[in-house]
């Protein structure tokens, strides 16, 4: 029975290399290529250049601040917190997902053609989608941590660093229990039109119904919507805490850091996941209106380029949860100390500003509210 196929619209562009020949892409059926035959006729021509655009700016600028970011956090900084090992874990994904990054690019500068083989095209894949849902993971972890240090204090105290280990191990068993099967569980690449190679996209809709279902439910399911929806339910609780004490840095920190992880998750993951579950219903064929589907289609493209983004904030998290002065003037200060003059006779910096108080002029009220000074300056606060 001969199999009709959806026309699509033709634009310029240039000629893709055949990939019949190479051995690996044998494995797509015609079942695949005729069943995906419906996402040819989904264009998006912005695409292109939007992808490539996106993630060099992201490679270069992702690569540069996490990577410093792992330094500072992991040798540079004193932590009053053990949330830090939430933090230094975030970077570390984030530093994986800007490494797989160049091969995106070629994919897309080359016109949505797969070159690479096809278990590097499960690895970047997998690697691609378990950044969004790891950074999701610590993001709520970090806000629970907040949340306790603010409304549960005494509680807050007793949380040893075994127990953020703890948590950080179990959450990268549970990543690695998803992509180990993702990887091995069959290609990932289809057959593309003009003889190209699509990688992680265009699954026949038998695919969607069976073997990616269950991933997208439980990823939209316990990767989104679960964990926003505890950063939405701490941001309000710990800002009802923090309005009710009026001099506690600390606790302001640890609001502003709920808030950047609010202000991340809504710009960069909330649209991304809106889209993908308006094209789950597509692919498994609940949406079938052609105008909306091919909407759909255009909005997914630039919210999977807009997710990725969210590597480039996460180190504003630690920039802005953390003492401005041990981030901002480490290296400035280090600079000065070899220029400003000491005083021989003292050994200290010449610039420093020595207080002689008398013991008479100093006085402890009992009753005083030691609840209302401030605290003292943090290192970091994480």
């Amino acid at each position: 029975m001969a199999i009709q196929r959806l026309s699509y619209m033709e634009s310029p562009r240039p000629p893709a290399g055949t990939m019949a020949g190479i051995a690996w892409t044998e494995g797509v059926s015609n079942e695949t290529v005729a069943n995906s035959s419906l996402e040819f006729g989904l264009e998006a021509d912005f695409q292109y250049s939007l992808f490539t655009i996106i993630y060099s700016v992201v490679f270069v600028l992702g690569l540069i601040e996490n990577v410093l970011a792992l330094y500072l956090l992991s040798c540079r900084v004193t932590h009053t917190s053990h949330s830090y090992v939430y933090m230094i874990n975030l970077a570390l994904v984030d530093t994986l997902f800007v490494c797989v990054l160049p091969f995106k690019i070629h994919y897309h500068l080359n016109w949505n053609n797969w070159i690479f083989g096809d278990m590097a095209c499960r690895v970047t894949g997998t690697l691609y989608y378990i950044n969004i849902y790891l950074s999701i993971a610590f993001f709520t972890c970090i806000c629970v941590d907040r949340y306790i240090a603010v409304l549960h204090p005494f509680t807050y105290i007793q949380i040893k660093v075994l127990h953020y280990v703890v948590v950080v191990a179990v959450l990268w068993v549970v990543a690695l229990s998803v992509m180990v099967p993702l990887i091995l569980g069959g290609p990932l690449h289809n057959s593309g039109p003009r003889n190209t190679t699509l990688c992680f996209e265009n699954f026949t809709t038998s695919s969607w119904t069976s073997r990616m279902a269950p991933y997208n439910i439980l990823a939209l399911v316990f990767g989104f919507v679960i964990p926003f929806s505890i950063i939405l339910i701490s941001y309000p609780l710990v800002a009802k805490r923090v309005s009710q004490i009026k001099h506690s840095i600390r606790k302001r920190k640890a609001l502003t850091t709920i808030s950047i992880i609010l202000l991340i998750c809504t710009l960069c993951f909330l649209p991304y996941h809106l889209t993908h579950l308006l094209h789950f219903l597509m692919r498994v064929q609940v949406i079938q209106n052609k105008a909306f589907t091919r909407l759909i289609y255009k909005m997914r493209r630039v919210t999977l380029a807009l997710v990725s983004v969210n590597c480039c904030l996460n180190p504003l998290l630690y920039y802005f949860s953390s003492s401005s002065k041990r981030w901002r003037c480490n290296f400035k200060l280090r600079f000065r100390s070899k220029i400003v003059p000491r005083d021989m006779s003292t050994g200290m910096l010449g610039l420093v500003n020595i207080v002689v108080v008398s013991p008479q002029t100093l006085t402890v009220s009992p009753a005083a509210d030691t609840a209302s000074l401030p605290d003292p300056p943090s290192p970091l606060l994480l």
